[in-house]
């Protein structure tokens, strides 16, 4: 069998997956950042989108956001999945694929892991394990 026709599945998937996410990544950061999406609860937030991930069939997209701050990720996501169908259609005009993918938004965690991690750390026991051995080498 040709070496073209394996699917390269890494860790993100295959590299078609892993570019369309890339492009309605980038489509669905500029309809939240242009302020396309009229729902109050959104205006007053600022949403990155770090990262979509594509099913193999590339059909479902999921969208990973985080509200400015982390703060009011609830009502964040509760107001993307209403306003889902308004982002789908937005998401088809712009990227040309042969079919619009479903969206699903979910909470971006890593930022909350990588705070998580900040602050064990600054805790002092972890200072302590962190610093010089000046200590132990004057005794």
């Amino acid at each position: 069998m040709p070496r073209h026709h394996k699917k390269d599945s890494g860790p993100g998937g295959s590299q078609r997956q892993l570019r369309v996410g890339e492009i309605i990544r980038h489509a669905v950061a500029d309809i939240l950042s242009q302020g396309s999406v009229h729902d109050p609860e959104l205006e007053g937030h600022i949403v990155t989108v770090p990262e979509v991930r594509m099913s193999p069939d590339l059909k479902l997209a999921t969208v990973y956001v985080m509200p400015l701050g982390g703060r009011d990720t609830d009502v964040v996501l509760a107001a993307l999945e209403r306003n889902k169908k308004f982002l789908r259609g937005e998401v088809a005009r712009r990227v040309n694929l042969k079919f619009a993918p479903d969206v699903r938004f979910r909470v971006d965690e890593r930022f909350d892991e990588a705070e998580r991690i900040e602050k064990l750390l600054r805790t002092p026991a972890v200072q302590r394990d962190l610093a010089p051995d000046s200590q132990d080498s004057e005794e």
